[in-house]
């Protein structure tokens, strides 16, 4: 899954890595989500995702991954669970413009024990916050994976992703002490 904020950057993620044309569910922001979608910060947004995003990677020949994206905003937030059903973790992407939006998303993850990483988008014109700060600012331990991931870029998208599958596959070893491994000279052709 990859979750976050209103306007965090998901639509662009699942796009920017996905190996075939993503499906989008982005439509135009209409009058009816005047005074109930925040667009501090965001007065450049015109859509906004109403269902998901789904995207899919091919890590290696018997390994796939199917992204979903979660809208962001709270009135959508019941479509959730479909999408979390079966998901091994999960991407938190936050802009730290507005990293209390990133509050609902770590929550329901830590709530349904989903592993997840936080990646932070490297939005043109935010200020720059060390990585830690960002882990106080949102509460979450140490362990917890915390990286700098610009949306826009398939290297960055591909980087957060591979400590997503390294903190899954860390688990999933723990868990059953089994040495399972995805090759990273195949992953993401």
């Amino acid at each position: 899954m990859v979750s976050g904020g209103f306007g965090a950057g998901k639509t662009t993620l699942v796009g920017v890595i996905s190996e075939i044309d993503p499906l989008s569910t982005e439509a135009v922001m209409t009058e009816v989500s005047v005074g109930v979608d925040d667009l501090n910060g965001l007065e450049g947004k015109h859509t906004t995702t109403v269902a998901l995003d789904f995207g899919r990677i091919t890590l290696d020949d018997s390994l796939v991954l199917y992204l979903f994206g979660t809208p962001g905003q709270d009135r959508f937030a019941f479509l959730w669970d479909d999408l979390a059903d079966g998901a091994l973790g999960a991407v938190v992407l936050v802009d730290v413009r507005r990293v209390e939006d990133s509050f609902p998303s770590v929550d329901y993850f830590e709530e349904h024990g989903i592993p997840f990483i936080v990646a932070v988008n490297q939005f043109e014109g935010a200020h720059q916050f060390d990585l830690d700060e960002v882990r106080e600012a949102l509460g979450v331990g140490a362990g917890m994976p915390v990286v700098n991931c610009d949306a826009r870029s398939r290297q960055s998208v591909k980087n957060a992703l591979l400590t997503l599958i390294e903190l899954v596959l860390a688990r999933r070893r723990a868990a059953t002490g089994t040495g399972v491994t995805v090759g990273h000279a195949s992953v993401f052709r």
